[in-house]
Order: C-alpha cells, then sequence, then structure tokens
C-alpha cells in the first residue's frame, strides 16, 4: 500500500537533526552569555521554509484538507485539530524569536534571555510534536483514504515539493522588485 505520509516523516528526520542543533545552541548560549545572531537566522529560516512551509503546507493544505471530508473517530479529529493549533503556536513562537534576534542584533543584549527561552521552547516542542504525529495519528489516519486516494496525495506532496522552490525564489525575486 502506498502511503503518502513517507515523505512526511521523512522531513521530521531532518526537523529533528536541526532541533538537535538549536538545542546545543541553547546550551552555548547560557554557558557563554551571548548569541550568535547568525545561527538564529539560519535556523528560523529552516524552521519557517522547510518545517512550517514545506513540511506543514503538505500537512495542512493536503492530507488535513482531505482528512476534514471523512468521517474521523473523535480521537483522530480532536489530534488533527491539536497538531492544527501547534502548527499556529510554532509560527508565534518563531516571530517571537525573529523579533528578539533582531533586537539583539541592533545591540540590545537584554533579549539574550528571550532569545534562548524561544529556542528552548522550540526544541521542547518539536519532539513531542513530531511524536504525535508519527505514532499516535499519521498510521492510524491512513485507514480513512483508500490506496487510489492514497496515491493521489502523494502524488500531490510530490508536486506540491517540485514547485516549492520555485515559489521560494519567485518571492525573492518579487521582494527585490520591491526594493526598486
Amino acid at each position: 500500500m502506498v502511503m503518502p505520509i513517507g515523505p512526511l516523516m521523512t522531513e521530521h528526520r531532518l526537523i529533528e537533526r536541526m532541533i538537535v542543533l538549536m538545542g546545543k545552541e541553547v546550551e552555548r548560549i547560557r554557558k557563554e552569555k551571548r548569541v550568535k545572531f547568525e545561527f538564529i537566522e539560519i535556523a528560523v529560516d529552516f524552521i519557517r521554509t522547510y518545517a512550517d512551509r514545506l513540511h506543514h503546507g503538505k500537512e495542512e493544505d493536503i492530507l488535513f484538507r482531505d482528512l476534514k471530508a471523512k468521517r474521523l473517530e473523535e480521537n483522530h479529529r480532536k489530534t488533527m485539530e491539536e497538531l492544527i493549533e501547534e502548527h499556529r503556536w510554532g509560527r508565534k513562537k518563531v516571530k517571537e524569536l525573529v523579533d528578539a534576534n533582531k533586537k539583539y542584533k541592533e545591540g540590545d543584549e537584554n533579549t539574550i534571555e528571550t532569545i534562548t527561552r524561544c529556542l528552548q521552547d522550540l526544541v521542547n516542542f518539536y519532539p513531542q510534536h513530531i511524536e504525535k504525529e508519527d505514532k499516535h495519528f499519521f498510521i492510524p489516519i491512513m485507514n480513512c483514504f483508500s490506496q487510489s486516494e492514497q496515491e493521489s496525495m502523494l502524488e500531490e506532496e510530490l508536486e506540491f515539493d517540485r514547485n516549492f522552490i520555485h515559489e521560494i525564489y519567485k518571492g525573492k525575486v518579487n521582494e527585490i522588485k520591491i526594493l526598486d
């Protein structure tokens, strides 16, 4: 049976690797009492682009969209709603991190604690979020779909991936046009 969740679970492994690096950065910041704002910018770009726009985008725009049309068991519907809310929470936390990092770059060292807390919150959040999806949601909800529906979702996810890089760089070119 084709499982359209395969790519989503593979993406989880890369997100987990980044979260480990973020955890090490939290330890380093606490020890050295300084922030490498470049690391924060890379981490934010990864979370916003890869984890949220690419990965969560496929979950919300494909998997969850199709699940909303199905008769789900109450616990699965509740879990899906929790996952969507967790995605929103992550976006807010990343925005808070971006704002604090910007102030730090401008010389406000009082933001070190906020940066550290935001990173730690994300480091604590993602493993639990991923475990919920991998072990308690993705596999059981696949029973809601026929094999052809799963194949269709998988093809849509692959098309999403193929178009993603073009969307990113089209946006970057448009940003440059705005700067003129």
